[in-house]
């Protein structure tokens, strides 16, 4: 195997010296830059064909470091050893603790199919190029995420047509049970007990009753059985309003020396004075308590009771004053607490999801839905109910104190969800507005 080395102007022209002096078949041993132009050391087992002759590379405007012949092998790492590839990368490993030579071979070998190619010279990445790709990679997948969603949402509305298609009646219901309120799962659930050769009137009938039979009613009676009773939920459900109501209907029914109230709300500017008016109105004892010991004091003193009503601060779900007052209840307090979760009968599916959840740490025994007069739909709360399997106690549907307070009943319910869902649920008693695009612009 013989060495020759080339210059050229740059490595197009370098390597078509190669090409035409060496042929196809030619190795590059090594390639580096100069001031001038490129240098490249290539190897080749054969004699160059006679009619090709030998073409001296020159720099423009400087003169080679080397005239005339190409120089071996042997003349290049000037020795007399045997002129060989591999006495050349022997020589070379043993020869990378010493000085760096001039002339270094880089001991990569690349051989060539059909052209002879040249690895290019690493070259870094700065940071602002790394944010950029980053930038890029980012995009595509924002871009390959959109595309996914859509397609899933074709997916599922020719799924849920094609369901359509199959079932009509079925994908009736279950859109009328979705516009009265009820959660898509639960309308789903029920639909598929509906019995198919019946007509829409007669399955819809079916279908409130099955709501019905599942609704859990609390078997609590709070007046009946007495004890010690406390009311729990987020800020504005109405807990004190309801604790009047059950404190005037017991004091009526027992007289007012037996029954008591004890507040918690320590937060909530003049809370005690409105509990305490209250109070006086309806001939009970108000105290208040500020921890779990205070309030394990009062519960001893108020022990013979016939029933104690504990009204508690309004929090949002993700207030952190929620948990200590949760652990307050969950003291080391003697008495037996039933406690009552308020909800409004009038909120948005996902936050009654959410006020459930988020009471969920303490032991519930029921629920009291507050505001029917406010509402415009009913399903929500009716499927939270029946969903967490919570059971329904008590009714209010107005701020009159004691009257505006039943006992729930879940015909009374679910009869109500569906007239409300007759009155402004139904397409020819929704209002149609029309489409203005400009002004939704």
């Amino acid at each position: 195997m013989k060495i020759r080395r080339f210059y050229g102007k740059d490595m197009r022209d370098a390597l078509k010296q190669v090409k035409d002096e060496l042929g196809g078949d030619a190795v590059i041993m090594s390639n580096k830059k100069h001031a001038d132009g490129v240098e490249i050391v290539a190897a080749y087992d054969k004699e160059p064909s006679a009619s090709a002759k030998p073409k001296q590379a020159k720099f423009a405007g400087s003169t080679a470091p080397y005239q005339g012949q190409t120089p071996t092998l042997s003349e290049i790492i000037g020795d007399s050893g045997p002129d060989s590839l591999r006495a050349l990368l022997e020589k070379q490993s043993k020869a990378n603790t010493n000085a760096e030579p001039r002339a270094k071979i880089e001991p990569v070998i690349q051989e060539a199919k059909t052209e002879t190619t040249l690895k290019a010279p690493k070259t870094t990445v700065t940071p602002v190029q790394q944010y950029e790709q980053k930038s890029a990679l980012d995009d595509m997948r924002m871009e390959l995420s959109s595309l996914r969603n859509i397609l899933q949402f074709q997916i599922a509305g020719l799924l849920k047509q094609d369901k359509s298609r199959k079932h009509p009646l079925h994908a009736y219901l279950v859109s009328s049970l979705e516009q009265m309120g009820i959660s898509t799962r639960l309308a789903e659930e029920v639909v598929a007990y509906a019995p198919d050769n019946a007509d829409e009137r007669q399955a819809w009938l079916f279908l409130l009753k099955l709501l019905a039979n599942r609704l859990p009613i609390g078997h609590d009676d709070i007046l009946v059985n007495g004890g010690v009773v406390a009311l729990m939920g987020p800020t504005g459900t109405g807990k004190t309003t309801t604790i009047a109501k059950l404190a005037a209907q017991a004091a009526h029914k027992y007289g007012a020396e037996q029954v008591a109230i004890i507040t918690l709300d320590n937060y909530r500017i003049a809370a005690f004075e409105q509990i305490a008016t209250y109070g006086r109105i309806i001939g009970c004892n108000v105290k208040k308590a500020q921890s779990s010991e205070e309030l394990a004091d009062l519960l001893f003193q108020f022990r013979n009771k016939r029933l104690v009503l504990i009204d508690t601060a309004g929090f949002g779900q993700r207030d952190v004053r929620l948990i200590k007052q949760l652990d307050t209840l969950n003291g080391n307090v003697c008495a037996n607490i039933k406690k009552f979760l308020v909800l409004q009968a009038n909120c948005q599916y996902q936050v009654i999801q959410q006020s459930i959840k988020a009471y969920s740490p303490v032991a519930l025994h029921g629920c009291i839905l507050t505001k029917l007069d406010e509402c415009y739909s009913l399903g929500e709360v009716i499927s939270a109910a029946i969903e967490h399997k919570l059971p329904v106690c008590y009714l209010t549907n107005g701020q009159r104190v004691p009257e505006d307070l039943q006992v729930a009943d879940t015909k009374f319910l679910i009869s109500s969800a569906a007239k409300l869902y007759k009155k402004y649920g139904l397409i020819h008693t929704t209002e149609n507005y029309p489409h203005n695009a400009a002004v939704a612009v």
